[in-house]
């Protein structure tokens, strides 16, 4: 209660400091110079195709699960049962005795392998279609337009968006720093306490410290929580109907068809969510190795 107090009380006074800094001529002109959106190259594509809707729900779906998943192996004391890799298999690479790690973990880990394909498959289509200059930043006017849409953002008077064009300064940084810093500092940092790192490799152990790992793990997965909070909120107040069409039905429309498959989404990640409990992960768990309790 005295924590939900303090973030009120601390955004309103964001709210109100910002409010106040646009009465300033100064930054009034700074503004009108800089409205938030960052030079992109004029070839850029517009729009959204129908594999980056494809790609936004399985990425959703996916986070989410790792994200409970990976809190569930950070804080269960006694996991409902274990589970250890067959010799050299996939998960337990040549070289390698295999691990006992906690059925969570192997869920964990299953869930991962997916994450990354999607990713990697992602950042393939992502620079062969020329999407990636609406993500990757091309200009230094990128900085004073992050500033300029910071203020107006938290004066509550936000930019104009029109997502399906260009993404605004903030908007890009957001994007390019969870797709190329978040996400594979999230994969290096795994890796390393995973059944797949070389327990052999005593230099590369020596040199990266497992607890240089966890050190940078937990806080990767923060930053994706509070990426997904915000990404969804501006989402509903910044134009639910059309949002929701450039992202689930790849159109620049305003009608109910992209809530409506956004709805459906939930439910399939809501059954999911069901799904990974113990009593219907361990089966296929033990397709690839050994279950003990």
């Amino acid at each position: 209660m005295v924590i939900t107090a303090a973030l009120v009380v601390v955004a309103l006074a964001v709210v109100l400091g910002a409010r106040w800094l646009r009465t300033l001529e100064g930054v009034q002109e700074f503004i009108a110079t800089y409205d938030g959106h960052a030079s992109q190259p004029a070839t850029a594509p517009a729009g959204m195709p129908w594999w980056l809707g494809w790609q936004h729900f399985f990425n959703m779906f996916l986070i989410v699960l790792i994200i409970r998943t990976g809190l569930q192996v950070r804080t269960e004391r006694k996991p409902p049962g274990y589970w250890t890799a067959r010799k050299d298999s996939f998960f337990s690479p040549k070289g390698n005795t295999p691990k006992k790690v906690s059925l969570s973990q192997w869920l964990h880990q299953s869930l991962d392998v997916l994450w990354v394909l999607n990713g990697i498959i992602f950042v393939v289509l992502l620079f062969a279609t020329g999407h990636w200059m609406r993500i990757v930043p091309t200009s230094w006017d990128v900085f004073p337009n992050m500033v300029s849409g910071a203020i107006q953002y938290a004066s509550l008077d936000w930019p104009t968006e029109n997502g399906w064009v260009h993404y605004n300064a903030l908007q890009v940084v957001a994007y390019f720093t969870t797709v190329f810093i978040a996400a594979p500092l999230a994969i290096l940092s795994g890796i390393r306490f995973s059944t797949w790192w070389p327990e052999r490799a005593e230099k590369l152990t020596k040199a990266y410290p497992v607890e240089w790992a966890r050190a940078v793990h937990f806080p990767v997965m923060l930053y994706f929580v509070a990426f997904t909070i915000v990404h969804v909120f501006l989402v509903f107040f910044t134009g639910a109907l059309a949002n929701l069409n450039h992202m689930y039905t790849s159109r620049d429309v305003v009608d109910w068809w992209g809530l409506v498959i956004f709805l459906v989404s939930l439910v399939v990640i809501a059954a999911a969510w069901f799904l990974t409990q113990p009593m219907f992960t361990t089966p296929i768990a033990a397709r690839t190795g050994k279950i003990s309790k």
